[in-house]
């Protein structure tokens, strides 16, 4: 048995020896690796506190609160890898890469990108794996996970709406005007031409972009207005003929249970002297409370997103023929810049999903430069035949 299996730290009493009455943990036998990996997990704690200190600057209430009492389970962290350590902590080590850019987004900007790569550096903590973590500190860090979690979702919901209209709108415009260029080039036509027709592509698909975005956010928005009750209840009750009672029929088509319905149908004909049951009892009806994971924002602010993100990904495949490159080169610069950007949006959409922001960004790639090819095979086909 190696000297890092024999100590076993996971017994509270080891873990704290001041508290059971043994000597300091720096007294037990490690190796040069186990001082090693002690030293970095108390950098990185100590950076992840601030991170949580610094996001804290930012908030305030309730959200406050729970940042920095994250940070202080952080500091709880620290002091266990302090005591496990005892003299041999020497001089602070440098947090991990990973936290050091965490640390520097947070003092900078704290918008919900930091909670969000915070929330998957707590799913990736090492401590399951560890010998030298407490149980304690292990379901630390799966329920931190899901405290940072439920406030990135906070931050997510306030992006809804516009923000998908805008990632849908940019990736749109990236993909359907490189493929239109690649495939204008590949039919033999001139630069001029081919830059003519990127320019129309992104006017025409902008327009296109915004106005269908426009009318499917108002569409939507008026069919969830057509489904909220209204209170025609209150004023056709006292005329309703109580033997052809039809106020019943309201409330079970808006799926309340009989005995509920009956219940308050009495209600609304003053038939009740007493509320013998108060969980059947009328409440007022006021509109739902809008459900944030469903919020489709306005319908201007996501036409003038689709509109503009669109164009913003539109121009850049025609950047290169602006700049007056031609032939093959210009297809190759346009298609590397086109490259970078899908990259760049599939990683923040993953960030903001608190999935992999590589393989987001790589399935993006994939996808775009993947229409452009074929795009650009089928007008290689299409100027033989027409040529």
């Amino acid at each position: 048995m190696s000297q890092h299996a024999q100590f076993d730290p996971t017994h509270r009493d080891q873990a704290s020896g001041a508290k059971a009455g043994a000597g300091s943990p720096a007294d037990f036998p490690a190796t040069a690796a186990d001082i090693k990996r002690w030293r970095q997990y108390l950098a990185d704690e100590r950076a992840e506190a601030s991170v949580y200190r610094d996001l804290a600057q930012n908030r305030s209430g309730e959200e406050r609160d729970i940042l920095l009492a994250l940070a202080d389970a952080e500091g709880r962290h620290e002091a266990h890898w302090l005591q496990l350590l005892g003299e041999r902590a020497g001089r602070p080590r440098p947090a991990s890469l990973r936290s050091q850019l965490l640390g520097f987004l947070a003092r900078h900007f704290g918008s919900v990108f930091v909670l969000a790569l915070a929330q998957r550096a707590e799913s990736r903590s090492p401590y399951a794996n560890d010998p030298s973590a407490t149980p304690a500190m292990v379901a630390d860090e799966q329920i931190h996970e899901e405290v940072v979690r439920g406030l990135a979702t906070r931050g997510r919901n306030r992006l809804a709406g516009s923000f998908r209209a805008a990632v849908f709108g940019a990736n749109d415009g990236l993909v359907s005007n490189l493929s239109l260029v690649m495939g204008m080039a590949a039919s033999g036509v001139g630069s001029s031409v081919v830059l003519l027709s990127g320019v129309a592509g992104l006017l025409a698909g902008a327009l296109s972009m915004g106005a269908g975005e426009f009318i499917s956010v108002r569409s939507q928005r008026e069919l969830l207005a057509a489904t909220r009750p209204t209170q025609i209840t209150l004023a056709a009750a006292p005329l309703l003929d109580i033997e052809h009672n039809e106020l019943l029929l309201v409330y079970l088509a808006r799926g309340m249970s009989r005995e509920a319905a009956e219940h308050r149908v009495a209600e609304r004909m003053g038939l009740l002297d007493c509320d013998c049951d108060p969980s059947l009892s009328l409440r007022p009806e006021l509109p739902e409370a809008e459900d944030q994971h469903e919020a489709v924002g306005t319908a201007w602010s996501a036409a003038a997103s689709s509109f503009c993100f669109f164009a913003s990904g539109a121009i850049v495949p025609i950047i290169p023929f602006l700049l007056g490159m031609t032939g093959f080169t210009a297809l190759a610069v346009a298609a590397a810049l086109v490259g970078i950007a899908l990259l760049l949006t599939g990683g923040v959409v993953g960030l903001l999903s608190g999935t992999s922001p590589a393989s987001r960004a790589f399935r993006q790639l994939a996808i775009g430069i993947g229409a452009a090819a074929v795009t650009y095979l089928l007008g290689l086909a299409f100027g033989a035949v027409v040529g």
